[in-house]
């Protein structure tokens, strides 16, 4: 049976620098309020930010398609399949998808569709096209897309999103491959316990579009600590099931939401830092994109060779937490 491996993996972000000076500034005159601790606690600088009429999430989602493409020497003509990661779709049909296939000059049969798991959802993405892939024998290649214009959606009014989220994309190559390497297994968790308490549009799609009310996100408080109990016990099975330890695994990509939850499951595991990667203080908060822009600063580094195994873990609102393994 022949296994799905990672090809290539690149990222786009938009040229515009914020660096957490603006938000301390800005919290403290508009709102009377001090972020910095807020800040130091989710791990932030700087961080990349749309500031101009051209660029969107899908303007920067068919940008990184490009890009990887062109560091794989391939062409669109070479995907069999597109899969577009977002939770903030510049249309919701067409498929955003359908604007990257004309993009890159796809195929008239590749298939294409949009994916939504809110901040875990290009890693879901990666996962549900693997085994796809395994299962489809005429699939050999796809292109999996993860790009959110977070700050389009952020509330002024509230840290936790206006000062913590950045703008990015990344884009993944997947593909077949006879060699003992690539995707090995994945894991769920989910409680909708928190469904109500980040929501966009906070009032609905027919509220908003009837009211015209709810162009940010609402954000309401919960205890985040509840999803790192199930995320220790998932993570210890899905390495328990693969014959693995935790030293074992070579590079860690997390979430980049907040540092601190980073930390804590560095802490649990004994992880060195060397099996850590971070890039939250330089992206800020990128959402479904996160975890392979982590993948591809490991890489960058030189901190992941082929053969080496890797394991991304995310979290995405409501909530759901999902953990792959790959052998890159």
């Amino acid at each position: 049976m022949s296994n799905v491996r990672i090809k290539e993996v690149e990222i786009y972000h938009p040229e515009n620098v914020v660096h957490n000076d603006y938000y301390i500034e800005y919290f403290e005159q508009k709102h009377g309020r001090q972020v910095g601790k807020f800040l130091e606690h989710m791990g932030r600088k700087d961080r990349f930010v749309i500031d101009n009429d051209e660029e969107n999430g899908l303007t920067m989602g068919i940008e990184v398609s490009k890009r990887v493409l062109r560091k794989a020497n391939m062409t669109g003509k070479d995907i069999d399949m597109i899969v577009f990661s977002t939770q903030i779709p510049e249309t919701t049909f067409p498929a955003n998808a359908m604007y990257i296939h004309s993009a890159i000059g796809a195929k008239h049969d590749t298939i294409i569709l949009d994916s939504n798991a809110n901040c875990a959802g290009m890693t879901v993405a990666v996962e549900q096209a693997s085994r796809y892939m395994i299962s489809n024998p005429h699939i050999h290649s796809a292109l999996i897309v993860g790009s959110d214009h977070n700050t389009l959606i952020a509330n002024p009014e509230e840290e936790v999103t206006y000062a913590n989220y950045g703008d990015a994309a990344a884009a993944v190559i997947i593909e077949k491959t006879e060699e003992e390497t690539g995707f090995i297994d994945s894991i769920y968790f989910t409680d909708s316990i928190n469904r109500d308490k980040i929501k966009f549009p906070s009032e609905g799609l027919t509220s908003a579009i009837r009211t015209g009310k709810g162009k940010y996100i609402e954000w309401l408080p919960f205890d985040g600590n509840i999803a790192l109990p199930p995320t220790y016990e998932m993570i210890s099975k899905l390495l328990k099931r693969n014959g693995l330890n935790p030293e074992d695994i070579k590079l860690y990509c997390f979430s980049q939401f907040a540092l601190g939850n980073i930390k804590k499951i560095q802490e649990h595991f004994t992880l060195q830092d060397e099996q850590i990667i971070y890039i939250g203080d330089k992206f800020g908060y990128t959402g479904t994109s996160s975890p392979f822009i982590a993948l591809h600063e490991g890489l960058k580094q030189q901190r992941i060779q082929r053969g080496d195994h890797i394991l991304f873990w995310t979290i995405g609102a409501g909530y759901q937490l999902a953990a792959m393994l790959f052998k890159y």
